[in-house]
């Protein structure tokens, strides 16, 4: 990867040409389709390969794409947060590792929160929004760089990988309008019950697959339980929410899933070492959903999977839908 991480020259300057209050995940999206002219897979493909090749260099584009996606996702954050003051690689260090460097945010901890973050969000399972992207645009036989590109798409909507942004911009509003950074629980309650009155969801629980609390939830609270301790109020609300909110949501009798997922604990970590800027969050997850889509990738094309179609329906259908739900 470290040989493989140069990014065109090109890439820069097409961020560059955008306004810095370009939403980050626009900016990210932007930077991957710029790469699309690298691409290995199309190259061969013009040229005339076999099928049976088509997984070899779609792997070449997946490692590339990878190895590349820290210093891009690190340009974007200093270009749009830190007036273009770059950090250079440190190619002594891992891909997560070199990533925190890059971003500027000091301290072995953040290095190591970094390596979990990469980890636990690369990929759980292919019915997730930007995993089936990926798959479905991929299934065209569209390069890695197009299909991820797709991918950096579904997972900046509100109810995929923006939800971490939204969990730590519902926290904030809800210590405002309490009044403190150390609400009770009792305090929380009546807020959680306020917001749902209003027909609105509580961020960063429910879960359209899980039905217990999210290992990768689980996992970051015992790094803030080891990392961090008692000494951060943001932390401590993430903590006084699992215990109040599963609760109010079962009472509900309409939950399946009352229970935090990934997104409800990650923007407090983040926000504690000093990475507030929660707009930026999703380019985060992004980088590290590549490892499992493009990897996935990888397998499509070795297994030879055909092109996705999904179905369709007709008018009269629609119209016999609609007077079974009348």
């Amino acid at each position: 990867w470290i040989n493989r991480s140069n990014v065109p020259e090109h890439t820069y300057a097409v961020l560059d040409s955008l306004p810095t209050d370009t939403h980050p995940m626009t900016q990210f999206v932007t930077a991957i389709s710029s790469m699309q002219s690298s691409s290995v897979f199309s190259r061969r493909y013009a040229e005339g390969m076999n099928k049976t090749e088509y997984w070899d260099p779609t792997y070449e584009d997946a490692m590339n794409l990878i190895a590349r996606l820290p210093k891009i996702a690190a340009y974007i954050y200093r270009r749009t947060y830190h007036d273009s003051r770059h950090i250079q690689p440190d190619l002594s260090l891992d891909w997560g590792g070199n990533f925190a460097h890059m971003l500027g945010v000091q301290g072995e901890d953040f290095k190591s929160l970094m390596r979990l973050y990469l980890t636990i969000h690369a990929d759980h399972e292919g019915g997730n929004a930007s995993a089936h992207t990926t798959h479905l645009v991929g299934s065209t036989l569209s390069d890695s760089y197009y299909s991820f590109a797709a991918g950096m798409s579904a997972l900046a909507g509100p109810l995929h990988g923006l939800a971490n942004q939204e969990v730590i911009k519902w926290i904030f509003k809800m210590v405002d309008a309490i009044g403190t950074k150390n609400p009770t629980k009792e305090q929380i309650a009546d807020y959680v019950h306020s917001t749902l009155s209003r027909g609105r969801v509580i961020p960063g629980y429910g879960h359209a697959v899980l039905r217990k609390p999210d290992p990768r939830f689980t996992a970051q609270k015992k790094f803030a339980e080891d990392y961090i301790g008692n000494e951060d109020e943001i932390v401590n609300v993430v903590w006084k929410l699992f215990e109040v909110v599963p609760d109010i949501l079962e009472s509900l009798g309409k939950v399946k899933n009352p229970w935090p997922n990934v997104d409800a604990h990650s923007g407090a970590l983040l926000v504690h070492y000093g990475l507030r800027e929660y707009s930026y969050y999703t380019v985060l997850f992004g980088v590290s959903r590549a490892l499992g889509v493009l990897s996935a990738l990888c397998w499509s094309r070795a297994l030879g999977f055909p092109l996705e179609r999904p179905k369709s329906v007709t008018m009269e259908w629609v119209r016999e839908y609609l007077a079974e739900k009348k």
